[in-house]
């Protein structure tokens, strides 16, 4: 294994993804941030929500957008549609989510069941624009169906030029372990880069991740979450464990930005999730989550944590 930094990715999670923590996990060191699923036909529609999480900060590039739908033609549309708003690097296809209102839309991880569909939609886009077109698949819809070495083949073909496998079937949701063999047998499959995603939590895993399955860089999702720390960890190549002032000034500075970016009322709600992974395991940890659940506004929430 060389000493080479290690290509990381912060995957995309609903309502935690947003421009604030993409802009703080770059800035640890995410080679690639990812934004929320944005869903093409929202896009078409010209919800205005849904142009909401297509926002993007300067200073975040390399930034994907991540599009989940299952029409070619919608998706091209809202591909067209972006590129004259958006000034994204690349282009990923949601094939993955394994929520029920997606799944059944025959969208995210129910084109695991539809290869072809799947293949279509990458050519589709590749028409619609110039910007490189990514995929994130999981390892099959369930357990009898592990196909993602196919899907990633129809996909490669069609010309993505990436291909993200979360190491769970849709059956599994984000229960059990992570399947990494699956992810190698991706990366025997096709010639584009692979990026492995599943169980990784620090700089061990990930360089485990890639000495087992040869994978061309990691994927990292719930093991961010009041954690961006852990690209920090993987970007210098040794574990890194942050301070408690170093978590209180980062709970602050999170809090501002999204305060800054969506008002107090909405800014102060959302953190209250944020300041409970991030203080996950501290003594007295509990007792603040019942205090910062109910502040109600950004000098109260500020006290709470600087009293921490």
């Amino acid at each position: 294994m060389s000493d080479e930094r290690i290509y990381s990715v912060i995957s995309p999670m609903a309502g935690v993804t947003d421009i604030s923590f993409r802009t703080i996990c770059h800035e640890m060191g995410a080679s690639l941030t990812v934004t929320e699923m944005i869903s093409a036909k929202a896009v078409t529609y010209k919800n205005k929500k849904t142009y909401e999480l297509c926002r993007l900060s300067e200073t975040e590039h390399p930034v994907s957008l991540q599009l989940f739908g299952s029409e070619p033609e919608t998706m091209a549309e809202a591909a067209k549609i972006l590129a004259e708003r958006v000034p994204f690097d690349m282009l990923d296809v949601n094939m993955g989510c394994p929520m029920p209102k997606i799944v059944n839309n025959g969208e995210g991880s129910a084109l695991m069941k539809d290869p072809l569909l799947a293949g279509r939609i990458v050519e589709a886009l590749k028409k619609a624009t110039d910007k490189p077109v990514t995929v994130k698949i999981r390892s099959g819809f369930d357990k009898e169906h592990i196909n993602a070495p196919e899907i990633a083949r129809v996909c490669s073909e069609s010309g993505a030029e990436m291909i993200t496998v979360h190491g769970r079937t849709r059956e599994q949701y984000y229960e059990g372990k992570a399947d990494w063999s699956v992810i190698e047998a991706v990366k025997r499959a096709v010639s584009v880069p692979v990026i492995g995603n599943g169980d990784v939590t620090g700089i061990d895993s990930a360089r485990k991740m890639i000495e087992t399955t040869g994978c061309d860089g990691i994927a990292i999702g719930r093991a961010a979450r009041g954690n961006p720390w852990i690209f920090k960890e993987i970007s210098v190549g040794e574990a890194y464990i942050p301070t408690v002032e170093e978590k209180k000034a980062m709970m602050i500075r999170h809090l501002n930005m999204t305060v800054e970016d969506k008002g107090e009322y909405i800014g102060v709600r959302e953190l209250r999730k944020h300041i409970g992974w991030y203080t996950a395991g501290m003594p007295g940890s509990a007792r603040l989550r019942v205090s910062i659940n109910r502040a109600e506004n950004l000098e109260e929430m500020k006290e709470l944590i600087a009293g921490l």
